[in-house]
């Protein structure tokens, strides 16, 4: 459906940044007292308002949001969401959203679901959205989020969120009560799970049922998290609605009130109004580590370490060639910091693993993105990062070990591959939950089971220009388009591996392989 053209022209946004949006709609939209809807900005990326109407960010103005005129009582939080701070051994963030505005928000922990006697003020960081007439009212939201450091390391939490009127220790409330454990202080054998696109559906929620039996110690979530942006192309029937978000808390809290939830942004996650550069919604919902990036400008910008493994994951709509709404908003800090922190991690652990939305490689339907090839394909090789994990292709689809844009080494399923002779293998995981893609007209899938190997595949990757350029390449080994997971098994000592695997949705295994190194 058409919905009323109140926003920016299609033509006009898709040549503006999203400073250039966000400064549009500010000027433009608010005198109109009405919020765009529709062709509002390139990369879908739509409006939502700050809370207090002056550019200010929501950890400012929430708290003057927060007067509490509903009883304390009465509200419920929901939507708990858990993420490492910089150091998963002694530091996690608690997160979730209550439904009306409260007083001195809390969390409670302890080492048993009886004895919550630590207590730590938790902060609420508020979003306004106004209606639109006949197609939705106004939305003001609250997330609240608390810092809790100096924990011991490969240790079981327990823990409740409350705030006046409501204390998550008193017996009505115990079974609210969840659980969390921080990073063992030495390596040891880990599982993560890792995909993209998710949003809200049966899917989705499928998904997360398969995530939980996997017993993973954290997850990654490679961008395009909700979809309260509808397409994320800037199209007329573009289309934002923030109680998705809503939605979405609810959904993954089964999972992300125990598992840490480490997210990263994808062109679907930029909503403009909030701030210039799209990411205003992103800082009010998540608490991600400060890795010594500005989490300001790019929250989604972040490192961490777990046992034998450094984590990095990066904000690609900063390098993104086909969708440039934000190309360049970091003037190349971005890329300074990741060459940085891939050399200190390189030298402190055994593997590195790189996890962004846009696809590096991939012949499904956005394909690969030159932008990021260019950009960091460099300095991966240089620091030879062991795996790398994208999105944004509703696809499970992986390389064999690719060096100096090639073939470096054929990865069948079930084979060993050693990035510091072989290259790295990409692996796109983006069958989260959202709506599925395919590949290339004649392209057949190959999975564990059903094994269809090509010499090559006719497909393309995206140019400065925003057009696209046809390659034909020989790295695709395997593809399925089903909604499926990522699940790696990380293990230390004598010969350190990952073991890698592509679960699909019904539980089945579609892929695996391992990577080890200089052996």
């Amino acid at each position: 459906m058409d919905l009323p053209d109140v926003g920016i022209p299609p033509q006009l946004a898709r040549r503006m940044s999203m400073a250039e949006q966000h400064e549009y709609l500010r000027t433009k939209l608010t005198r109109r007292r009405t919020l765009v809807t529709a062709g509002a900005v390139a990369g879908g990326l739509l409006t939502g308002c700050s809370t207090d109407g002056n550019g200010s960010s929501p950890r400012t103005a929430a708290s003057a949001s927060a007067t509490g005129k509903t009883p304390g009582s009465a509200v419920v939080p929901f939507g708990r969401h858990l993420a490492f701070g910089a150091d998963p051994r002694t530091q996690m963030r608690v997160s979730w959203q209550v439904p009306a505005a409260v007083r001195k928000p809390y969390v409670r922990i302890g080492a048993r679901p009886d004895d919550l006697g630590r207590k730590t003020e938790a902060e609420i960081r508020a979003l306004h959205t106004p209606g639109v007439t006949g197609v939705r009212p106004t939305l003001d939201q609250y997330y609240v989020h608390a810092a809790l450091d100096d924990l011991l390391p490969g240790t079981t939490y327990y823990y409740g969120v409350g705030h006046d009127g409501l204390d998550p220790a008193a017996p009505e409330h115990r079974a609210t009560i969840a659980s969390f454990r921080t990073a063992p202080t030495r390596p040891e054998k880990f599982v993560f799970t890792a995909f993209g696109d998710q949003g809200v559906s049966k899917a989705a929620a499928a998904n997360d049922d398969l995530l939980l039996k996997q017993n993973p110690a954290f997850h990654l979530h490679a961008g395009d998290i909700c979809y309260a942006d509808v397409n994320g192309r800037g199209e007329k029937t573009d289309g934002y609605d923030p109680a998705y978000w809503d939605l979405f808390l609810k959904q993954n809290e089964q999972i992300a009130r125990s598992v840490p939830w480490m997210v990263t942004t994808g062109n679907h996650d930029m909503e403009a109004w909030y701030s210039p550069e799209g990411y205003g919604g992103q800082l009010a919902r998540w608490s991600l580590p400060d890795s010594g990036f500005d989490a300001r400008t790019a929250p989604g910008v972040y490192s961490f370490v777990y046992g034998n493994v450094g984590f990095v994951a990066l904000d690609a709509n900063d390098v993104s060639y086909e969708i440039p709404a934000n190309l360049g908003h970091t003037g190349g800090k971005q890329t300074a910091w990741l060459d940085d922190k891939l050399g200190e991690l390189r030298k402190a652990v055994d593997f590195v693993v790189v996890f962004f939305h846009h696809c590096a490689y991939s012949t499904s339907s956005h394909a690969s993105d030159g932008g990021v090839r260019e950009e960091w394909l460099p300095l991966f090789a240089k620091h030879q990062v062991d795996l790398v994990i994208n999105g944004h292709n509703h696809v499970y689809e992986r390389t064999d070990a690719i060096k100096g844009g090639e073939v470096g080494r054929r990865v069948p399923i079930g084979a060993s591959t050693d990035p510091t002779r072989d290259g790295i293998v990409y692996v796109t995981a983006g069958g989260g939950g959202k709506d599925l893609y395919g590949f290339p007209a004649g392209v057949q899938e190959s999975y564990e089971g059903r094994v269809r190997d090509l010499d090559s595949v006719d497909t393309f990757q995206w140019t400065k220009a925003r057009a696209t350029k046809a390659e034909t390449v020989e790295w695709s080994r395997v593809r399925y388009r089903g909604f499926s997971l990522l699940k790696v098994e990380a293990e230390s000592g004598s010969a350190p591996r990952l073991r890698v695997s592509a679960l699909a949705q019904n539980g089945e295994r579609i892929d695996h392989f391992e990577v080890r190194r200089g052996r």
